[in-house]
């Protein structure tokens, strides 16, 4: 197969309007250009073929269908915390995810912004993370703050540099161009426009999001390459990461309280020169 060749994003989906609340900077129209070979892992729209499932409750069973395939999607209930996970390792690679929220969600986050996310390099134990999830770091997926990165500690503690400013509220907020680097071994380092007024309601939307309104695909990108995590949200570059203690791992994509469609899952490995 002919390799691919991107500034990231043959994009099956039309590009969302510049937000109402400011431009998009510059450096987030910049897609890497990458070089790809043919996909080493795609959900195959009919069954989990090349994942398993971790419940916080009951580890790899699944009693109320959490995780079920549904007309050529993958939807993942949110009702129970926990995951579906790869089988394989992967390293150096263009993940490729297209989701969309539903309508339900769950206490605790019953009324709070709609929330799941992607785990990259996971490692060690399932469930090492809040008897849930991995060591890892995450791409997160949540209303208002789409491509954030969260350091999530397992049996270690990860750790990544990202060039951010600081805000008034105290938050890192990527920032390529004023920014300063800053190395973490656990919290969060926000997209560039997450909304500084951002509140945990359901339904949340900032004045610069780059995420679908709920219910529309969105189709989010991540390019693992060595220390380096690039985070693409609907073709605009949201965040990136440098000098990350974890370059290879599995990759799970949350179950958090909020109902998730994923229609396209899909891995492919970097072409290096």
């Amino acid at each position: 197969m002919v390799p691919t060749l991107l500034p990231v994003a043959a994009l099956l989906l039309p590009l969302p309007p510049a937000p109402q609340g400011g431009d998009i900077p510059a450096f987030a129209t910049k897609l890497p250009q990458i070089e790809t070979g043919a996909p080493i892992l795609q959900f195959n729209g009919k069954d989990l073929s090349g994942f398993y499932t971790y419940l916080k409750d009951t580890a790899y069973e699944d009693p109320e269908e959490v995780f079920t395939v549904v007309d050529g999607q993958i939807r993942i209930s949110g009702e129970r915390w926990g995951g579906i996970t790869t089988e394989q390792e992967f390293e150096n690679y263009h993940l490729i995810v297209e989701w969309r929220w539903g309508d339900e969600t769950f206490a605790p986050r019953l009324d709070r912004s709609r929330d799941s996310g992607i785990l990259l390099h996971c490692v060690g134990e399932d469930g090492a993370a809040g008897g849930q999830w991995m060591e890892s770091i995450e791409c997160q997926i949540i209303e208002g703050g789409c491509g954030d990165f969260i350091l999530v500690g397992g049996a270690g503690k990860p750790t990544m540099s990202c060039k951010v400013r600081q805000e008034e509220d105290g938050q890192l907020y990527f920032d390529p161009v004023h920014g300063e680097t800053v190395t973490r071994d656990s919290g969060r380092y926000n997209w560039w426009g997450r909304d500084p007024e951002w509140k945990d309601v359901l339904g949340y939307r900032g004045r610069r999001d780059v995420e679908a309104p709920a219910g529309e695909w969105n189709r989010m990108e991540v390019i693992c390459d060595g220390g380096t995590i690039t985070n693409i949200v609907n073709g605009y570059v949201v965040n990136v990461g440098t000098n990350s203690s974890l370059r290879k791992g599995k990759i799970l994509l949350q179950s958090e309280g909020a109902e998730l469609f994923c229609r396209k899952f899909e891995v492919r490995p970097l072409k290096q020169d």
